[in-house]
């Protein structure tokens, strides 16, 4: 068997293998019963358009440039001496209220460089956890993930200039410290970062690639309530400059999904009567309950006990116009009274009963 022969088989393995793994990861999503969604209607050529387009339009974004490490504006005497906690800088959202788009829409400037969560991500934090409107956990969560990443990239700067010194012992206090929390990215990527000219280029390269992560942090966009696929390629006039943004405006998805937090039904019946009224005229033909729970479960219990009342009111209870004639001509009315009466305690008691019965479960 000649070398060639040898390579195609490799190659046929290797193509195998993938084959073998996209199929594992197809079975994942539901394949081979679910084929995926079908494009009809659609013509190639109209596809490749759409692609094209979106393409061009990322590409002719500007960068967002941040300088990283942050730069030092101290604005007291002690932040003068002992220099300024590091911050993230975020890309601002412009929030704003209208009678056509609605109450709750923003906008951001769009780059080619912004991160948004994934979708499913995204949906997760605003279901399970109510991350909805108030994301201030979240912001002081990536706060701290910035101080972290900054913080350890400092020391892995501190360890590379250690290195340098020969006179310092690093296996010795308080060194030894240092080591331990930096040495073992070495041992992870040895064998993958080469040396050159006798120099080990892994601090380095994690040097960059913290540098590049605590970057990034700065480009992540929160768009709740809103999911990030539900942006809109727009322009705004920003600073008298017409620039490209990301709109995000009606009706939130999630809120046709899910039920809309009781916190923020209550602060519209409560405090903003005006978004309510807003929302339960524009979307009158979806099924969203708009108000809060406590005001529908009073409405249902008041409707349930009129019904009930209605119901025994309504209930047959014999008089002397029941009868026919032949049971008014063989019974005095006397008796009939008596009958009377006590159907009349019997539903009554049915009716004290239910109602007994409804506030044990109210």
């Amino acid at each position: 068997m000649t070398f060639n022969d040898k390579f195609a088989d490799l190659r046929e393995a290797f193509i195998d293998g993938v084959g073998v793994l996209l199929k594992q990861i197809a079975t994942l999503f539901g394949y081979p019963q679910n084929p995926g969604m079908k494009i009809t209607g659609v013509p190639l050529t109209a596809i490749e358009d759409m692609i094209t387009d979106k393409r061009n339009l990322v590409d002719s974004l500007p960068l967002r440039k941040v300088p990283y490490p942050p730069i030092q504006r101290p604005e007291t005497f002690t932040e003068m001496l002992f220099g300024t906690v590091p911050k993230v800088e975020p890309i601002p959202r412009v929030i704003y209220e209208s009678t056509q788009d609605g109450y709750y829409n923003f906008y951001i400037e769009n780059y080619r460089n912004i991160f948004f969560l994934p979708n499913w991500l995204s949906e997760f934090l605003q279901v399970r956890f109510n991350f909805c409107l108030d994301i201030t956990y979240l912001e002081v969560f990536r706060e701290i993930l910035f101080l972290v990443i900054f913080g350890y990239a400092q020391l892995v700067s501190l360890r590379i200039a250690l290195s340098w010194f020969i006179s310092i012992n690093p296996y010795t206090v308080p060194w030894i410290y240092l080591v331990a929390m930096i040495d073992w990215t070495e041992e992870a990527m040895m064998g993958v970062v080469p040396t050159i000219a006798g120099l080990n280029l892994t601090g380095t390269i994690v040097s960059i690639l913290l540098g590049r992560f605590a970057d990034s942090i700065n480009h992540l966009v929160f768009t709740m309530p809103f999911l990030p696929s539900e942006g809109q390629p727009a322009k705004a006039l920003i600073n008298e400059e017409l620039r490209e943004v990301l709109v995000f405006r009606y009706l939130p998805i999630l809120w046709y999904r899910y039920p809309i937090p009781n916190e923020i039904r209550e602060y519209w019946y409560n405090q903003r009567p005006d978004i309510l009224k807003y929302m339960q005229k524009a979307y009158q033909n979806l099924d969203i309950q708009f108000l809060p729970d406590g005001v529908v479960e009073e409405s249902n219990r008041t409707q349930w006990k009129e019904g009930i009342t209605q119901l025994t009111e309504q209930t047959f209870l014999p008089t002397k116009e029941h009868f026919s004639t032949q049971i008014l001509a063989d019974t005095n009315f006397e008796q009939v009274g008596e009958l009377q009466k006590s159907i009349s305690f019997f539903t009554e008691t049915i009716h004290d009963s239910f109602l007994q019965s409804f506030e044990k479960l109210g």
